[in-house]
């Protein structure tokens, strides 16, 4: 079996599962949002549930629409905040001590390595980076799960990406993805494992193995899965909680594999994915000098302390373009004070951006930076739909923080090493 296939197994008390069975797991941990969660909640009663399973297994995070942009948006929160206090959720996170979810969990210490973790949010195959099953599901779907501890799912069939090389300078697990997507299509995975090794993945940091498997559902994955190793242990003894168990599982030698794909990254250059469509991927010196109006760097891909450095790195002792509001988005509150304290928020000041609380405010187009018609923006964030951040006829770029900083002060869509 693979890495996938055991964590299942080992949650439904079976030896050994096959891909497109359909089984029923125990769930270590359940999330869902100011978005998902009312929905969640409602369906949570419509089921007849009193009680939630387990507390301490239930996480909460007001992180989309706030701070509240909206009356409609503040009764959202109101709505998940008076559950975690009528059900005793001590894992509740709002704004002051909220983070962006998926960088949120991570750093709180609650998700580990072989568990099972299901959320009211696409993104939540992040944390297959720490070697766990994580996935997205609707809201009724997390209603039944946040009462039950149990929910049910065909086990997906798997591929495999390897990575051979050393990635050269500029080019990040956002390329790694972007690349990936390019290749296989949107569709290219669709409910299928994901599961990302070799060279170039051993050696990426975690926060760039949190960047990729936050994609894999870009690519139509049902998760996104990175085998756990020695900074994957490091990680957890740094964040983890007292009590909790990490199981590090390994794909078996003789797994089958619905495709395997093997490419070399040592000679990849930064990439973008143009608008409309992650898939619509090209080296950025393919678009080059393509006007930029907004640069935002943030999000559950590209908001941690990384991705904060990159851009900084780019920023230091320069300014942004006059033509281009640069909006930067620690995902954290812990990576925000960790930034204050290297000195990043500074130079991000300095450069002429604007530095904000954590939010996933303009990723999705809910505020917090939206675009106007004809408007072109350069992101860190996932999804480059049309009418994403803002109006429809506004244009998206995604690229990792190197080239979006770069971008932010040419004024244009350029390669990291061009700015001076």
């Amino acid at each position: 079996m693979n890495i996938i296939e055991k964590i299942i197994a080992a949650h439904c008390g079976r030896e050994k599962v096959e891909p497109d069975e359909l089984v029923t797991v125990t769930l270590d941990g359940v999330l869902a949002n100011d978005v998902s969660g009312p929905i969640a909640i409602r369906k949570f009663r419509e089921a007849g549930f009193e009680k939630v399973f387990d507390p301490e297994r239930i996480y909460l995070v007001n992180d989309h629409f706030t701070p509240n942009c909206s009356t409609t948006a503040a009764m959202q929160s109101k709505t998940v905040r008076l559950f975690a206090e009528e059900q005793n959720i001590s894992n509740f996170f709002d704004v002051g001590r909220m983070g962006i979810e998926h960088a949120l969990l991570p750093e709180k210490g609650l998700v580990y390595p072989g568990e099972i973790v299901v959320g009211g949010d696409s993104h939540t195959c992040t944390y297959g980076a720490l070697g766990a099953f994580s996935t997205g599901m609707g809201s009724t779907d997390i209603g039944v799960a946040i009462g039950d501890g149990k929910i049910w799912l065909k086990v997906p069939q798997a591929q495999k990406f390897i990575f051979d090389g050393l990635p050269g300078k500029y080019v990040m697990g956002k390329d790694l993805m972007l690349y990936t997507i390019g290749q296989i299509g949107v569709d290219g995975a669709l409910y299928m494992t994901m599961e990302f090794s070799g060279e170039a993945i051993s050696a990426l940091s975690m926060d760039g193995r949190f960047s990729m498997c936050n994609m894999a559902i870009e690519a139509g994955g049902k998760n996104g899965v990175i085998e756990a190793d020695e900074k994957t242990e490091a990680f957890v003894s740094e964040h983890g909680k007292q009590g909790r168990t990490m199981i590090r599982y390994q794909s078996d030698s003789n797994a089958d594999y619905a495709e395997t794909y093997r490419w070399n990254v040592s000679e990849l250059e930064p990439v973008v994915a143009c608008p409309g469509s992650p898939q619509n991927v090209c080296a950025v010196s393919d678009v080059k000098s393509t006007p930029v109006h907004q640069v935002v760097i943030g999000s559950c891909t590209n908001g941690r302390f990384e991705d904060l450095q990159a851009a900084a790195e780019i920023l230091k002792g320069k300014k942004v373009s006059p033509r281009v509001r640069t909006i930067i988005i620690p995902a954290t509150n812990q990576i925000y004070t960790r930034a204050l304290e290297a000195g990043l928020i500074g130079i991000f000041l300095e450069a002429g951006a604007a530095v904000s609380t954590p939010t996933c405010g303009p990723c999705f187009g809910g505020h917090m930076g939206l675009l106007a018609a004809d408007e072109v923006c350069v992101s860190t964030t996932n999804r480059n739909f049309i009418g994403r951040m803002g109006h429809i006829d506004s244009k998206l770029f995604l690229a990792n923080p190197y080239v979006a900083a770069a971008s932010a002060i040419a004024g244009e869509v350029v390669h990291p090493r061009e700015v001076r």
